[in-house]
């Protein structure tokens, strides 16, 4: 095995998992994608070993063996696919199995390889064992995809040299490497790119106790004291995120050396992450801003996608995809065949208690 070499080829500069930009303005707290500015003191709280992984047990143990069996027969490991939301860790498995098998690390993103050219040149520039991880790969374009599946079937690349009736094709053997494929959606994988990996593996959200281990973790590394209450209030509002938690933690961390002594305690956690607009619920300004429309201008009634964006001055494409999904989760809003309508549990939490649901007549604001 050749020595550990990590290289960032590119990225999709914290693109929406639809391909689309990411919100504009000033960066979410909450928004489970990275964001530019923060990616180099993110790969500092990265793990580098499986033991300091914390969470996903099942699929850690299912790497485990994996790669002592692959490290017993002195091969590469298989092709491996992580799938799940944002934030939960499946660039740091890839760069945990580039270190634990000792080979070198290629990053990229399905967005950043346009042309067939641009994988064909990562793919001849690696050595024997290397770990080629491909992020958001669901989002290949489709030459690419094609030249990539005899790459990792026979470790071979199709070039194809002139042009017209003059062209031929010649084959380039590859040394044998691993890819890691990484996807927020994998129903938009193609069948034949998803059975080329020997191993899929799915990221589920975490609980507020393996995400408190997260802070403290990373609280050891910024250097920031915290006591044991303070990183489960940071915990609990990280909507099962270690990204967001990561995150919350900075600003708290931000708060306590301006407005304190710099300990983070239970009272200064839940006061910092109010001061940034994070509630007890992980909800932030606009997650509140789609509860008061529907709650209290359209008091409980079913409201289209188009018109609740209007509303809050956001995209009906940003409202779908970076707002629903998590007030869906919380049981805080409903899709139905007329629109969006809130749920009890949305008007408790606004303070209307008893004022909710379909049908609501009252002048609400």
């Amino acid at each position: 095995m050749s020595p550990r070499r990590e290289v960032l080829s590119g990225g999709d500069g914290g693109k929406a998992a639809d391909g689309q930009p990411g919100l504009s303005g000033p960066a979410r707290p909450l928004d489970p994608d990275p964001d530019p500015s923060e990616l180099a003191e993110e790969a500092r709280l990265r793990p580098r070993h499986l033991g300091d992984f914390i969470g996903q047990e099942q699929l850690v143990e299912h790497l485990e063996i994996l790669l002592e069996a692959a490290r017993r027969r002195e091969q590469p490991v298989d092709h491996l696919l992580f799938a799940g939301p944002p934030g939960l860790g499946k660039t740091s498995l890839a760069g945990v199995v580039a270190v634990e098998m000792g080979v070198g690390l290629r990053i990229t993103s399905g967005p950043a390889l346009v042309r067939a050219g641009d994988l064909a040149a990562i793919l001849t520039d690696l050595h024997q064992g290397d770990v080629l991880f491909i992020d958001e790969i669901h989002r290949l374009a489709r030459p690419v995809e094609e030249v990539l599946y005899p790459a990792m079937e026979d470790f071979q690349l199709d070039i194809l040299i002139g042009k017209g009736p003059s062209a031929r094709s010649i084959r380039l053997d590859l040394p044998r490497f691993t890819l890691i494929g990484a996807t927020t959606r994998t129903g938009l994988l193609t069948g034949p790119l998803r059975d080329r990996f020997g191993f899929v593996g799915r990221l589920d959200l975490y609980a507020p106790g393996e995400l408190q281990a997260v802070v403290t973790r990373a609280a050891g590394i910024l250097g920031v004291e915290i006591e044991a209450a303070g990183a489960l209030r940071i915990a609990e509002r990280s909507r099962g995120t270690p990204r967001i938690a990561n995150r919350l933690l900075r600003r708290v961390r931000d708060f306590v050396e301006v407005r304190a002594e710099g300990r983070v305690t239970e009272e200064l956690a839940m006061a910092g992450l109010e001061l940034f607009g994070v509630d007890d619920l992980g909800l932030d300004k606009v997650d509140r801003a789609i509860l008061e429309a529907l709650c209290r201008r359209f008091a409980g009634q079913a409201v289209g996608l188009t018109t609740l964006a209007q509303c809050i001055g956001e995209e009906p494409g940003t409202v779908e995809d970076a707002y629903e999904p998590y007030l869906l989760q919380q049981g805080l809003l409903r899709r139905t065949a007329r629109g969006r309508v809130a749920t009890a549990r949305a008007f408790e939490h606004l303070g209307l208690a008893g004022a909710g649901g379909p049908g609501l007549t009252l002048a609400l604001g």
